[in-house]
């Protein structure tokens, strides 16, 4: 499933690239997923094999009122091939595309208390000006950092918090 995802997606954001929609695609293909994700009768409605395929395609036309065509034809064949299913990993994966096109850095701070809004964009603001990318900001508490900061920038983790200097010194403690 997830192979499949990843071929329909790949196409969907190249059709998407060479009519410069890649934003608007995204916007809406992630609106279908949370309609979804959020109406377990329409999730039963799209995924069983119940229901016609005209009758899934009938549902679409009526839910994407107003959408771009490259939306809907692509909803229309994941219908046609029952692919739909695949809808939620094909989304994570154009989102993931998405990303790599417009140079998209992740980065995720976890504090032990709610930090305020200027420091956390200035954390960000920095990471952006040393790595030369758009930084996708998200800022979490979590108490068991105990305090300091937990600093997650795509695949790297720079961490900064008293747990893990408490857990070193443990560490030290119980070696000597």
């Amino acid at each position: 499933m997830e192979e499949i995802a990843r071929v329909y997606a790949r196409s969907l954001f190249e059709v998407a690239q060479d009519g410069g929609k890649i934003d608007v695609v995204k916007e809406q293909l992630g609106q279908f997923a949370e309609a979804l994700e959020g109406n377990r009768e329409l999730t039963v409605f799209f995924f069983s094999p119940y229901f016609s395929t005209q009758e899934k395609k009938d549902g679409l036309t009526g839910m994407l009122d107003g959408a771009d065509p490259v939306v809907q034809n692509f909803l229309e064949l994941l219908v046609e091939k029952h692919r739909m299913p695949a809808v939620f990993r094909l989304k994570r994966e154009y989102d993931r595309l998405w990303g790599e096109e417009n140079k998209l850095l992740p980065v995720q701070i976890t504090s032990a208390v709610e930090l305020d809004a200027a420091t956390i964009e200035r954390i960000g603001r920095e990471i952006g000006e040393q790595t030369g990318r758009k930084v996708d900001l998200e800022s979490s508490v979590d108490p068991d950092v105990l305090g300091g900061i937990v600093l997650r920038v795509g695949n790297s983790i720079l961490d900064a918090s008293i747990r893990t200097r408490l857990e070193n010194l443990r560490k030290q403690v119980s070696r000597a």
